[in-house]
């Protein structure tokens, strides 16, 4: 398997962003007005945002995970990503993928998230 030249840490199988698009930092601001319901932290936070990949028309594709495969909210969560990033100027339109690989872990947290939830 050819791995991507720039990896984020500890997540190989995961597409790089387009960081240095102009609309990836409200697209991540998007992504943290979604709250998983049973965890008080946003998805961006909580690592379940993979991937922000963003296309020179401005066609957003939002690769994502869930804590658990049986998130009770696994069919809605998408959707809710999707009418957070769709009305940002700017957005063409928006696609979001749910994937399980890899697998969401703890580890995939930011240090706000492990602070919230009481893991620092």
């Amino acid at each position: 398997m050819n791995q991507p030249t720039e990896q984020m840490e500890g997540t190989p199988l995961i597409a790089p962003s387009s960081t240095d698009h102009p609309l990836h930092e409200a697209i991540v601001e998007a992504c943290r007005t979604v709250y998983d319901p049973e965890i008080p932290v946003n998805i961006y936070e909580l690592g379940l945002i993979y991937t922000i990949d963003i296309s020179p028309e401005n066609e957003v594709k939002v690769i994502m995970s869930l804590t658990a495969p049986g998130c009770p909210v696994a069919g809605e969560m998408p959707g809710w990503v999707a009418d957070a990033v769709e009305p940002l100027p700017g957005v063409k339109q928006v696609d979001v993928e749910l994937t399980w690989e890899p697998p969401w872990g703890m580890e995939m947290m930011s240090d706000e998230a492990r602070l919230e939830l009481g893991f620092m």
